[in-house]
């Protein structure tokens, strides 16, 4: 099975003829995701906050007062928190793995789930991996990259490393404000006859000015491979936002929005380039006894791919929970003095995989102060992306790692916190960072 769309679907509903177990009837993959219902208006007054329609009045220790609860007793909330479906849902694929031992090398599951990330994130082609890193460093060998790569700072360190690994120097171009994301302008004024590529990230899941990137890549002759880590399931301008540039990856990781404990995947443009990534996930083997290229071991479990199948039941119900939340922190949050929200991107489905804020000079504390402050309640926000990549010591010596060059991407990095925000996350909890905030 080739894992592409075209192939006859098999989806975690079902039993295949591999063996998966079958379960429950799921919705199609391919409907639209709901934007989150209208709230009632509360009928008490006061700072009582709204979801579904019910009235949520301030916790006990609500941090505008002097009567706090004592850290001991709050519970830990955390940046995020990976979403688990019920473990008994689990345990028939697992029995499946047991009854067959096929545990990896491309087995049932994996095939299964490479089409049905195919149907649901509306792609024709898809490979997956053990992780993100390796598929991007893979991405890179795919599409035989070399010289210089231009690619963002302000991202986590992998993005960068996946280029080092092979033996790319990597340019850093500066960001745009309201999106963070790779600013078009400073890509072209970065070109020189050694690019050959330019690796941008969808920031938080918001994406890029990928008509823009596109248009200078076709001017230049450049690849594009998006390191779409946190853009799983983004529609932009109504299509997947995975479908541009010529190859984009995701991760599974375990922070992400959906999970396979660990994973990533490749978004591929045609069935030629799907079987090279193929190939070279698997020591470049085509057969029992040809090699074709020096691949690496790359390949995604037969447990991972089945949890997978198991959370895109769930999926939607994941990402429309994280919605809730994050209009409610914008409510919340968009009056304080001294704090900028990132506009909502134009034209687009979002995911909301990370919630960030920029703490500026008029807020009443430091960013670094109210990081602390959090903590000293028991939050642990995480101020991502600090430092930027260009800081760390095996980047710092580069031309274009300069801080004066990175004006920008240096402001968010000393600015920028992200919330915590997941499925689990309840109204108590979220009230009690509201709170914070507010009160500082």
């Amino acid at each position: 099975m080739s894992g592409t769309c075209s192939a006859e679907p098999v989806g975690p509903a079902g039993r295949s003829l591999s063996g998966a177990p079958e379960t429950k009837p799921a919705a199609s993959f391919a409907s639209p995701r709901p934007a989150p219902a209208r709230r009632r208006a509360c009928p008490r007054r006061g700072p009582a906050t709204r979801r579904a329609g019910r009235c949520r009045r301030p916790t006990p220790w609500s941090f505008r007062g002097s009567h706090t609860e004592p850290r001991s007793m709050q519970k830990p909330v955390y940046v995020t928190q990976p979403y688990l479906p019920p473990l008994e849902e689990f345990v028939p694929y697992l029995q499946s793995i047991w009854d067959n031992k096929v545990l990896t090398n491309g087995g049932p599951f994996h095939q299964q789930l490479e089409q049905a990330l195919c149907e649901y994130l509306g792609v024709e082609h898809i490979a997956l991996f053990c992780n993100g890193t390796q598929a991007l460093v893979t991405a890179l060998q795919a599409l035989r990259v070399t010289g210089e790569v231009i690619t963002t700072p302000y991202s986590f360190v992998a993005t960068a490393h996946s280029l080092l690994w092979n033996g790319i120097k990597p340019v850093f171009v500066d960001v745009e404000p309201d999106t963070l994301n790779l600013d078009p302008r400073q890509i072209e004024a970065a070109i020189t006859p050694h690019t050959t590529a330019i690796m941008p990230v969808h920031c938080y899941g918001r994406p890029c000015d990928v008509h823009a990137i596109q248009k200078i890549a076709d001017n230049y002759n450049l690849r594009v491979i998006y390191d779409a880590a946190h853009a799983f399931g983004v529609r932009h301008q109504g299509a997947s936002v995975l479908k541009h540039g010529d190859l984009s990856v995701l991760s599974f990781h375990a922070t992400k929005v959906f999970n396979t404990f660990e994973g990533g995947a490749i978004v591929c443009p045609d069935a030629k380039t799907k079987q090279r990534i193929d190939h070279l996930k698997n020591f470049g083997f085509v057969d029992e006894t040809t090699v074709v290229a020096p691949g690496i071991n790359g390949k995604m479990s037969e447990i991972n791919a089945a949890f997978g199948l198991l959370q895109l039941r769930h999926i939607e119900h994941a990402l429309q929970r994280r919605a809730e939340i994050a209009e409610i922190y914008t409510q919340a949050l968009s009056g304080v003095k001294g704090l900028r929200l990132l506009p909502d991107a134009p034209q687009t489905v979002a995911n909301h995989s990370y919630y960030p804020i920029l703490v500026e000079d008029g807020y009443a504390l430091g960013r670094d102060a109210l990081y602390q402050r959090l903590r000293e309640h028991n939050v642990y926000a995480r101020r991502y992306f600090y430092p930027l990549i260009s800081d760390f010591p095996m980047y710092r010596g580069l031309p274009s790692a300069a801080p004066a060059l990175l004006p920008v991407a240096s402001h968010a990095a000393a600015k920028v916190l992200c919330l915590p925000i997941y499925p689990a996350l309840t109204d108590a909890e979220q009230q009690r960072v509201i709170d914070i905030i507010q009160g500082a």
